[in-house]
């Protein structure tokens, strides 16, 4: 009579005949500072619980070659102890080691289910909801590049990244030594362009950033894989396209570098002016510019808005569940950043609307978990501004902004607060009004022959999310001589893979 299959919840210590149906959802290999090696590895059963097990060193010839990730098995015997692992990479409280009589066999079992990840939320992270000894998987998209150390006498290989998730949420990522290697390699190569998402198995957590095991970790970059291709397809489509860029503090120790600089990639194909010059454009227009954020516009809307869990469309209601445009059925709407602030240079001031993963950025968390701790404490008015946004004013940045002169704002797509970041943007590539057309016209050639085309934003009461955040902005259209508008996605005209765009040098006016 075959002997009936063991649920993986109920293995304890109270035998060691165990016969387990499992799907070996990860296995890795361990060296300790003697140079012993030893494996472990991660199973699962077809109600979804999962156990680690270990293979020491004396049965490592044995398995190694027989054991592989992703296949399913019957395992017959193994003893079983306390999970006292320095990380553990599951909740089972025991732990499994393979004896001299454990046997396994290569079955096909169809009602395991498949290989997948476990995802830890980045708000949990950011509160400290987290496990000091628990081993985690993320997923999310490179925003920014903090800091980069190449491999030096007496220094490892870090590469220290931010990384945001789909709610906005933001926390820094380092990765060692042949982690960051293989990020500085796929972020070097030229034929990599656009947005950058990662997915980092096996996790360490420490006071609300994250890093990879010594042992264990797989990182995974824009590869094709269902939970890759699915995080990437809803971020934004700007930022789709666009590569992260470095931050000043990182360049320094750099090696190797891409073809564009950060601050290259950060005004490409977009017209950079002066504050001053905002209010004489009558076209929308994608423009780079340095400014100050001074005070809040206070609209009938408040702070925030209530937004589909997995994208950054306006709910109908935010008191119902519906199924958004982006396929997600929202049980529950949450808060989402809407700001409009308005920012300064000299006498000039022009209204800005911060749209929810720029403010999550700056603020280091999401509107959902602002708003959360507002009611906790007593506060459900929208209208009354907590106290953390003032975080958002006073700061002197690069913006990289879509000028929509028809409601008298811009909508920032993308900012930078670095010192020595906004310094060259400010210094080398913002023009007065005299030039900026000689200039810029410098970035157009032949534009007789090229095709026009225009693109506005329906209008909306008091700037509607739905209306902005929503729209796809498939070209960039900018304003040339004449007043004529030049779609450089038909013309080709400063692609990256030719030329570097040109620096537009700062010539001080004539006495």
């Amino acid at each position: 009579m075959s002997r009936k299959v063991d649920s993986v919840k109920d293995i304890n210590d109270s035998k060691e005949t165990w016969r387990l149906a499992v799907r070996i959802m990860d296995v890795w290999s361990v060296v300790n500072n003697k140079g012993i090696e030893h494996l472990e590895m991660i199973v699962m059963d077809s109600l979804g619980d999962r156990i680690q097990v270990l293979i020491r060193h004396d049965h490592l010839l044995k398995w190694k070659e027989v054991i592989k990730e992703n296949m399913t098995c019957i395992i017959n015997n193994g003893s079983v102890y306390n999970n006292d692992f320095q990380w553990k990479v599951c909740d089972h409280l025991k732990k499994i080691v393979f004896l001299g009589g454990t046997t396994m066999k290569a079955i096909e079992l169809q009602n395991i289910p498949p290989k997948g990840y476990f995802f830890k939320d980045f708000g949990e992270i950011l509160q400290g909801k987290c496990k000091t000894d628990r081993l985690e998987d993320i997923i999310g998209a490179v925003s920014e590049i903090n800091h980069i150390q190449s491999n030096t006498p007496g220094k490892k290989v870090v590469v220290s990244v931010v990384l945001k998730d789909l709610k906005g949420n933001c926390i820094n990522c380092n990765l060692w030594e042949i982690y960051g290697s293989k990020f500085f390699a796929y972020y070097n190569d030229p034929k990599n362009n656009g947005a950058i998402v990662i997915l980092l198995t096996h996790t360490m957590v420490k006071d609300g950033q994250v890093s990879n095991a010594w042992s264990g970790s797989k990182l995974l970059i824009n590869e094709d894989i269902p939970e890759i291709q699915d995080f990437m397809s809803k971020l934004p489509t700007n930022e789709q396209k666009e590569k992260p860029t470095q931050s000043a503090k990182s360049l320094s120790n750099w090696s190797g570098g891409s073809q564009y600089s950060p601050v290259e990639r950060f005004v490409h194909n977009a017209k950079c002016m002066s504050l001053s010059q905002f209010c004489k454009i009558k076209h929308e227009t994608l423009c780079v510019t340095v400014a100050t954020t001074l005070k809040f516009v206070v609209s009938k809307y408040g702070w925030f808005y209530y937004g589909c869990t997995r994208c950054s469309s306006k709910a109908p209601n935010p008191e119902k569940a519906y199924e958004c445009s982006c396929g997600q059925k929202v049980e529950q709407p949450i808060p989402r950043y809407k700001i409009e602030i308005y920012v300064s240079n000299g006498e000039s001031k022009y209204r800005f609307v911060f749209w929810d993963s720029e403010c999550a950025a700056i603020l280091g968390m999401a509107a959902e978990f602002m708003h959360n701790s507002m009611v906790e404490n007593g506060e459900d008015d929208p209208m009354v501004y907590p106290d953390e946004l003032e975080m958002l004013l006073n700061k002197k940045m690069a913006f990289r902004v879509k000028v929509q002169p028809t409601f008298s704002q811009a909508s920032v797509w993308k900012l930078c607060d670095d010192e020595a970041f906004v310094k060259e943007i400010e210094n080398d590539y913002i023009v007065e009004d005299d030039q900026s057309k000689t200039e810029y016209a410098k970035l157009v050639p032949n534009k007789e022959n090229l095709e026009t085309s225009a693109q506005t934003l329906s209008a909306s009461d008091e700037n509607d999310p739905e209306s902005i955040i929503l729209m796809t902005l498939a070209k960039d259209v900018v304003i040339a001589d004449k007043g004529e508008e030049v779609d450089f996605e038909a013309s080709g005209a400063t692609q990256l893979s030719g030329t570097k765009p040109s620096k537009k040098v700062k010539i001080e006016p004539s006495s």
